[in-house]
């Protein structure tokens, strides 16, 4: 067992920077360390749920913030135009469904991509970290189900 385990304060740190990390476009994922935190303390399996969802949340609001800034400029306006692989329908749906989208942006290979275009349409932001924040409590819970740690 890691080191880290041991002791729980040290541990959801952990486990927050490790949540935190895998949310950006960095190849790491933190489902390993939050069975193993769970697995190691499954007394405090409410705070990890929590900590381990506002990690990555946060994390994913990095991406967003990151498309936030990308600018729009001519190619923005080639887009709503129809110019380009994003026709204006799809830019409409977007706008209409982008946030709720993010309850998806916990997904492999897909999920960084939804919070970086999501900032970079200028969706909501209080609304993409709402989705995005359920999504991902979704995902820790059903985790710790699989585990059999909400069961009993």
């Amino acid at each position: 067992m890691l080191e880290w385990l041991s002791d729980p304060a040290v541990g959801l740190g952990g486990l927050f920077l490790v949540s935190l990390l895998a949310a950006t476009l960095l190849p790491i994922g933190s489902e390993a360390f939050f069975l193993a935190f769970a697995y190691a303390h499954p007394d405090t399996l409410a705070a990890a749920l929590l900590v381990a969802t506002l990690g990555n949340t946060l994390g994913g609001m990095t991406s967003y913030a990151a498309g936030r800034v990308l600018p729009h400029g001519a190619r923005w306006e080639r887009l709503q135009r129809g110019d380009g692989p994003l026709s204006p329908a799809w830019l409409a749906r977007m706008h209409r469904w982008g946030s709720a989208s993010l309850l998806l942006a916990w997904a492999p290979l897909i999920g960084d991509g939804l919070c970086l275009v999501a900032g970079w349409l200028r969706l909501s932001w209080p609304a993409c970290a709402l989705y995005m924040a359920a999504g991902k409590a979704a995902r820790y819970g059903v985790l710790a189900l699989g585990a059999g740690w909400l069961a009993g």
